[in-house]
């Protein structure tokens, strides 16, 4: 992507973040169920810090993360480009966690990332936000500095295979053993190729958002070229038993045996 192109996108998705961030901060508030069942019981379990160490929260959107990390005694420097999600973020934060420090910060800007400070963190974390950056080469190499040895960088995504912009959620009636049951998939029509497109993740959200869908080999090179080695994979769905949305076409039990989430654990360069 040329430095042209990454300007104007990153320029809308700013825009597009800061038109909706009021509806992000009431409809996810301090998390819904894709926070509480797939993505942080296992990056929680990921961390495995003592209490004390500095954390970085990268896109913390409202801060709900960045909250919890504090709730267990962490040292949080938390950043997000979105000027309005970074007011929501300081909203909802009581005075008192004082060990959270929240900034206005690119995370396609390296120069700027590094000023944070070299080799200051012994873990990164970011929760379903690198598929809104129009760029994660800097990101990586960003960490691979601010990051204190072997230490390690844990994401939650999309799953890039199964909940992409292409992804379609399809219920059809089968006869099964003399019984007609629904049976539920998705459909993908695309996954190679690296994509930008406009995503309405929330139904009501003010405005549609820019997705920046990576493959898994697109996902991870930034990391690898970084010098990161990946560390854990886990692929993570609803289980059977947990209960039906509104809207038996969304994310829940009928599609207990397809993750929509990706949780990954790089290690930084140990030197």
């Amino acid at each position: 992507m040329n430095e042209r192109d990454l300007q104007r996108e990153n320029l809308e998705t700013r825009r597009v973040w800061n038109q909706n961030a009021a509806y992000w901060d009431e409809y996810m508030g301090e998390g819904n169920d894709f926070v509480e069942q797939l993505c942080w019981p296992v990056m929680d379990r990921l961390l495995d810090l003592p209490p004390g160490k500095q954390v970085l929260d990268i896109a913390c959107g409202n801060g709900l993360t960045s909250r919890r990390l504090a709730e267990q005694g962490y040292q949080v420097v938390a950043f997000d480009f979105s000027e309005e999600l970074i007011a929501r973020a300081v909203a909802r934060t009581p005075p008192d966690m004082e060990q959270i420090e929240f900034h206005v910060l690119d995370a396609t800007d390296k120069s700027a990332l590094v000023n944070l400070g070299e080799g200051k963190f012994e873990a990164a974390i970011s929760n379903m936000a690198l598929f809104d950056m129009a760029q994660i080469d800097p990101l990586f190499q960003a960490l691979s500095i601010l990051l204190k040895p072997g230490s390690g960088f844990i994401f939650s995504v999309v799953h890039p295979c199964f909940n992409n912009p292409t992804t379609q959620m399809v219920a059809e009636l089968e006869d099964k053993d003399g019984e007609l049951v629904t049976v539920y998939s998705v459909k993908i029509r695309r996954y190679i190729t690296p994509s930008v497109d406009y995503v309405r993740a929330l139904r009501g959200q003010p405005e549609p958002q820019l997705e920046f869908h990576r493959s898994l080999q697109d996902l991870l090179k930034p990391a690898f070229n970084a010098g990161f080695v990946l560390d854990v994979l886990e692929e993570r769905a609803f289980p059977p038993g947990h209960p039906p949305g509104k809207n038996p076409l969304s994310w829940g039990a009928n599609f207990s045996e397809i993750p929509p989430v990706l949780v990954i654990r790089v290690r930084a360069p140990s030197g």
